[in-house]
């Protein structure tokens, strides 16, 4: 099957220009001029497929590098399986995604990593590989990092905060950024005091403090910040790769900035969440519904920031910058009834999490319009710099000869309004981003030359998705 996407402006990280994209099977062949031919080659006559792009964007699909989908937590599972979550990624313009296998303390790695293979496979919509969750560092589980990264598994989570669920001491992390450093992996961190955290939790609670605005007073940014602090630090020490994940805190940018600045390998990244949405506005939020307790819907770990404190802003500056490299989602939805409520009456009891994924591309897009980020830019943390930082460029993150045909043709003159019962997918019950207008639309997506979502409508089948064998980072200093 040959196809060729003609008419288009093709926008990769290093630039934009008119180009045609000629896709032969599942592979990018080239990337043409205008009308141009291909060594005497009619490209147009002699392909199955033409897709005229006029007026629009032709870049490489998205690359949402963290997302829970199927999650246990809590008590419950998060509430899109890899069959409905990567669909919704996939009408979202996302066309692959990084997932975190989760163990928890006693739980065999190879295990975990066995079972969401299995939770996985012949279930995507759109191409998949894993991060490797280690909340019990244990002999056992270095001897695993090892077996992983030969598996495709290049990066490592750890946790600072969730005792007795998936926190680890710092001489557990320690020894993990030791694994690290002699294999080459990345080790991903979950930056927050959780000490500090969960004595506020409880002081909170006995005031008689439940609702959900008090999970982000009982989280604040000195927790984050001094544990991205610790965390770079122990970096330092092992001479590992650090990623920090969910950056909320203007604080904790400063951080990672000054480490970047000394030469440290150590990066960063942002959520939607954290671009757009407050403590206040949300969980703050009150409903007839729902009353006090409608700030559940954006209960979430690392908790959204005060508006008056200018973390928002800062976040659009550091992606300017390049002192926060990527936007993910951190995908990890629950819905209202049945999941989120059990926390009524108790903030700690409502499961962490916000539903992104379809929205990440459009909601960054806008940041375009908005003249926060540049196009080009906009490509680069959406999915140049997810391929480079988890060992996947070259064949994800760009268009060009050899690359695998995942593209995006994004129309800027069209229009998303997003809400339940207009561009939802995710198998919620509400959307955390209701009402949001964007100055955007994306038209058609193509997962490895197949076309899966064309205006509007999704064309591909469950288990189109194949297993991403991911290399070492391609972003290290």
């Amino acid at each position: 099957m040959k196809t060729l996407i003609k008419n288009g402006t093709v926008v990769n990280s290093t630039g934009s220009a008119p180009a045609d994209v000629l896709i032969d099977g599942e592979t990018i062949a080239a990337v043409l001029a205008p009308g141009s031919t291909l060594l005497g080659f009619d490209v147009e006559n002699n392909v199955d497929s033409v897709i005229d792009a006029a007026g629009k964007y032709v870049i490489p699909g998205g690359i949402d590098a963290h997302t829970h989908m199927e999650m246990p937590f809590g008590g419950t599972f998060a509430s899109d399986t890899f069959e409905t979550g990567t669909r919704a990624a996939a009408h979202g313009g996302t066309t692959s995604i990084v997932d975190f296998v989760v163990q928890y303390a006693g739980e065999n790695v190879l295990d975990q990593f066995s079972l969401w293979h299995e939770k996985a496979r012949s279930n995507c919509a759109i191409d998949y590989g894993f991060h490797q969750i280690l909340s019990d560092v244990q002999d056992s589980s270095l001897t695993a990092m090892d077996e992983l990264v030969r598996e495709g598994v290049s990066s490592f989570k750890l946790f600072m905060a969730y005792k007795g669920v998936f926190l680890s001491d710092d001489g557990q992390i320690v020894k993990a950024m030791q694994r690290a450093s002699d294999n080459g992996s990345m080790i991903m961190m979950h930056a927050e005091n959780g000490s500090v955290i969960d004595l506020l939790v409880q002081q909170s609670l006995q005031a008689g403090n439940t609702t959900p605005y008090y999970h982000g007073m009982t989280r604040p940014w000195q927790a984050e910040e001094e544990a991205t602090h610790r965390a770079i630090m122990l970096a330092n020490l092992t001479g590992a790769p650090l990623y920090v994940v969910h950056v909320s805190a203007k604080q904790a940018v400063e951080q990672i900035a000054q480490a970047r600045d000394n030469g440290q390998n150590v990066f960063g990244e942002t959520c939607p969440q954290y671009l757009y949405l407050s403590l206040e506005d949300q969980l703050g939020a009150s409903s007839e519904e729902w009353g006090d307790f409608e700030g559940a819907k954006w209960v979430c770990s690392t908790p959204l920031r005060s508006k008056h404190e200018g973390h928002q802003h800062h976040m659009w500056q550091s992606l300017r910058t390049n002192d926060i490299q990527m936007v993910s989602t951190d995908h990890c939805p629950f819905c209202m009834k049945g999941q989120k409520d059990m926390g009524i009456g108790d903030f700690s009891k409502i499961p962490n999490g916000i539903g992104s994924v379809e929205h990440r591309m459009d909601l960054l897009y806008q940041g375009v319009v908005d003249k926060k980020i540049s196009l080009e830019r906009w490509v680069e943390i959406t999915s140049t710099t997810p391929a480079r930082m988890f060992g996947m460029y070259g064949k994800k993150g760009v268009l060009q000869p050899g690359a695998d045909g995942d593209v995006v043709i994004y129309d800027p003159n069209g229009h998303t309004s997003i809400g339940v019962g207009k561009t939802h997918h995710m198998n919620m019950d509400y959307s955390a981003w209701e009402g949001y207008e964007i100055d955007g639309h994306v038209d058609t997506v193509l997962s490895r030359g197949k076309v899966i979502v064309d205006d509007n409508q999704y064309l591909g089948t469950k288990g189109d998705g194949k297993y991403v064998h991911r290399g070492l980072s391609q972003y290290l200093i």
